[in-house]
């Protein structure tokens, strides 16, 4: 990772100060930054002591979860309504404003994972089929060497018109042409009337917000591990999310405070 900021030092507490100053929209991705990471995917949840902090936070400002799932699986896991949820890395939109994408490319390769279903299965491979895009996830693979070997030689050939992006311990395929997490999270802060964001994530996929998101707005890497990120700022675990919902809260107060008086 390049050498990027600690959130809780003193830059990163005046960066946060600054954002929180400036009407801002709060993005978070799900798994590995509001929920852990966990063996099966389906057993993700955020905490529970997060919750009423979150609850409390969304009815102060607007709040967005930005995934990589769809946006049914990410709803039943949360536990209080954000204003908007953004699925499928960016292109699953219920308000219908972001592309996503050339369907039928991606049906191609649906159908082509679908008749190797069986191979898959027996390397540990996982398809998870989200509509905008597709997953193959190895966490759970014996030989992830194998697991691996195996997804680059079935989606050899197959970049046209595709978007493939790796993450952890998955391999993500998407329409090239579809929205991503950066589209997504620009799109809201105008349906939002912010004037800046704050936007948390963990892996490769949120890299385009990283990348693309002014500079003025706080981008956060949740982990130090993987490659070099373009977040401004870093905490070292996901834990340290809670922390940082307690000093958002807290802003969101004084701020409230501040216009009522």
């Amino acid at each position: 990772m390049n050498k990027i900021t600690p959130l809780f030092s003193a830059a990163g507490q005046s960066a946060l100060v600054a954002v929180m100053q400036r009407k801002p929209l709060l993005a978070f991705d799900f798994d590995g930054t509001l929920a852990p990471i966990v063996e099966h995917p389906d057993d993700a949840r955020v905490p529970a002591l997060w919750a009423p902090l979150l609850a409390e936070l969304a009815s102060l400002v607007p709040v967005a979860i930005v995934t990589g799932r769809s946006v049914a699986d990410v709803t039943a896991r949360l536990p209080f309504q954000p204003r908007y949820i953004l699925g499928n890395h960016g292109a699953e939109d219920p308000a219908g404003a972001l592309p996503t994408g050339s369907i039928d490319r991606l049906n191609e390769v649906r159908r082509k994972l679908s008749r190797n279903k069986g191979v898959l299965s027996l390397l540990g491979i996982e398809l998870e089929d989200k509509r905008y895009s597709l997953a193959l996830h190895y966490r759970l693979a014996p030989d992830m060497v194998a697991a691996q070997r195996c997804i680059d030689d079935m989606l050899a050939g197959e970049q046209a018109g595709l978007h493939l992006f790796q993450g952890k311990c998955v391999m993500n395929i998407a329409p090239d042409d579809a929205a991503d997490k950066a589209d997504a999270v620009m799109s809201l802060v105008g349906r939002a009337g912010a004037e800046s964001a704050l936007f948390a994530g963990d892996d490769i996929n949120d890299e385009p917000v990283f990348e693309r998101v002014p500079a003025s707005w706080l981008t956060l890497k949740v982990g130090r591990d993987g490659p070099p990120s373009s977040a401004r700022f870093v905490v070292d675990t996901q834990e340290e999310i809670g922390n940082l919902l307690q000093e958002l809260l807290q802003m969101a107060k004084g701020v409230k405070g501040n216009q009522s008086s």
